[in-house]
């Protein structure tokens, strides 16, 4: 699992039961089928390799606001708060501390949020 500073201030008014944390291997292609578009499958979103279960979520729905984080590693595009296709993609390594704190509050939001369900396998 990815080694992120946890921030503070992010948990929900109503917090969830999350489940215990999964390790289970997610291919690539697995996690592109978990888009939301068929009911076949689970909604995910990928920060860093960590993959979280949004199903229910209708941000992540096909016509939700965040519908093009679902079923990839939307790593830098969180971290750069950008909504661009050409964004939504796993690599963040050689961002700036600033936008790498971005991406480790999200990791942190999502964490309080979401059950993590396994993580990418590359």
């Amino acid at each position: 699992m990815a080694q992120v500073q946890q921030s503070k201030g992010f948990a929900p008014k109503d917090a969830p039961k999350l489940n215990p944390p999964k390790n289970t291997p997610i291919s690539l292609s697995h996690l592109s089928k978990c888009d939301g578009n068929s009911p076949s499958y689970p909604t995910y979103v990928s920060i860093m390799g960590t993959v979280f279960d949004v199903s229910g979520n209708t941000a992540y729905a096909p016509e939700g606001a965040y519908h093009i984080f679902a079923g990839k590693d939307a790593s830098r595009g969180l971290a750069l708060s950008s909504l661009k296709h050409e964004d939504c993609r796993p690599d963040w390594e050689d961002l700036g501390d600033d936008k790498k704190q971005v991406l480790n509050d999200w990791f942190t939001f999502f964490s309080k949020r979401y059950n993590i369900v396994g993580q990418v396998r590359r």
